[in-house]
């Protein structure tokens, strides 16, 4: 599939706004730490992916009822759903100036994940965090994301790069005020 960049100024995969909000204290603390044990940005990438990944849990595997949104609202409260944990590592990944990529996948819903841009190519992630039967990994080499479209049922990889969250998930969640009720009103389309 050939991704579509939405804007094709590459700076602003690397802007900061209200949501990717990389020059939050706590954004830049946590790249800071991250990128102390990374000797180069392959492997700062690679940590900042299984850091999200890893130590934030999906908010509905886990149980947790709050919903989260900004970046640094989903490092600071450890909780999110997918596009929560993709706005988090886009933060975490421009915070050390990696074009990074907010993009979806449709399944019954839409499932958010981000890509991004190494050796003049986009690279999808996805930091939704594993669990039985979901085994994301961080990769250059071909993809390894928690899911694949059955084309056949109507799901579908979208192919467009957005720079900024897309607005039908931003305005679901913050609308939302937990997450029984943000599950009832995912958006099944962009």
């Amino acid at each position: 599939m050939e991704l579509i960049q939405e804007n094709p100024d590459l700076s602003a995969y690397l802007a900061a706004d209200e949501v990717i909000d990389h020059d939050h204290p706590l954004v830049r603390d946590t790249a800071a730490r991250l990128a102390q044990d990374a000797e180069d940005s392959y492997a700062y990438a690679r940590l900042a992916f299984e850091f999200v990944r890893d130590t934030i849990p999906h908010s509905q595997d886990s149980g947790d009822l709050r919903v989260t949104w900004r970046a640094s609202d989903v490092l600071e409260q450890r909780t999110g759903i997918c596009y929560a944990k993709a706005h988090a590592l886009a933060a975490l990944l421009r915070a050390e100036d990696i074009p990074t990529a907010l993009c979806y996948q449709k399944f019954d819903v839409v499932h958010g994940l981000v890509a991004v841009r190494f050796n003049g190519a986009w690279h999808r992630q996805d930091p939704r965090g594993n669990k039985p039967g979901v085994n994301a990994r961080f990769s250059l080499d071909g993809e390894q994301l928690a899911f694949t479209p059955d084309t056949e049922a109507g799901e579908l990889d979208h192919p467009v790069l957005y720079a900024a969250p897309h607005p039908a998930v931003l305005s679901t969640l913050k609308a939302a005020p937990d997450r029984p009720h943000l599950w009832k009103t995912l958006p099944t389309t962009l």
